[in-house]
């Protein structure tokens, strides 16, 4: 198990716009050549923007990327006609594919948070595609065939034990709270990236939220 504290994230982003984005791999200016990925996940950005802030359209190509909102709401648009608010517990799933173009915004009055995580896919190109899933519960793990990857949700009270699923690679993330795994104490921002991972349990020190990735590598 190779953990990486909050505190070690790549900070980027524009503080100037109201855009504050907090790195776990080698992402733009920021080369780290032993960081660049693990499994099919190659982007796993906190991402806080002020009321009003947000990204401009921008290009995306042969990525699967998945979006969880922590507090606010995530207004999102894109080159296919796809328009929707995204709030705490949806799940989001924009299939780049051979190209798309969208615009990711804070419309609301409220600072907002999300979690977007990006993946290689094993096929690249096709036609791009779009999913929300609105309150995601723990026991229904939303799968990304093209990437070989399932996500998991596990929200454990205090001393509450959750499953960690058996798997070739598993990249833990902790949105909320405070859990222990395999003897170590993770709080919100920590990960924990897990190889051959067997039998393994998360437990709650507080309530807490977890988003897992269960790899094939």
């Amino acid at each position: 198990m190779d953990v990486r504290r909050a505190g070690e994230r790549y900070r980027g982003g524009e503080p100037e716009a109201g855009i504050d984005t907090r790195h776990a791999f080698s992402f733009g200016p920021h080369y780290d050549p032993g960081n660049l990925r693990f499994g099919a996940l190659i982007a796993c950005n906190e991402e806080r923007l002020a009321p009003g802030a947000g990204f401009d359209e921008h290009p995306h190509r042969h990525t699967e990327i998945v979006t969880w909102v922590v507090e606010g709401e995530l207004t999102h648009r894109d080159s296919a006609g796809h328009e929707t608010r995204v709030r705490p517990g949806d799940l989001q799933h924009l299939s780049a594919a051979a190209g798309v173009r969208h615009v990711e915004r804070n419309d609301g009055p409220v600072p907002l948070t999300f979690v977007q995580m990006w993946l290689t896919p094993r096929d690249p190109g096709g036609d791009p595609a779009y999913e929300l899933v609105p309150g995601i519960a723990d026991e229904t793990p939303y799968a990304v065939p093209n990437a070989g990857a399932v996500l998991h949700v596990r929200r454990p009270a205090p001393g509450e034990r959750a499953a960690v699923p058996d798997a070739r690679c598993v990249y833990a993330h902790v949105v909320r709270g405070e859990v222990r795994l395999a003897g170590e104490r993770l709080g919100a921002g920590d990960s924990a990236r897990l190889t051959d991972a067997r039998g393994l349990e998360v437990v709650g020190v507080s309530p807490a939220e977890l988003l897992l990735w269960e790899m094939t590598g």
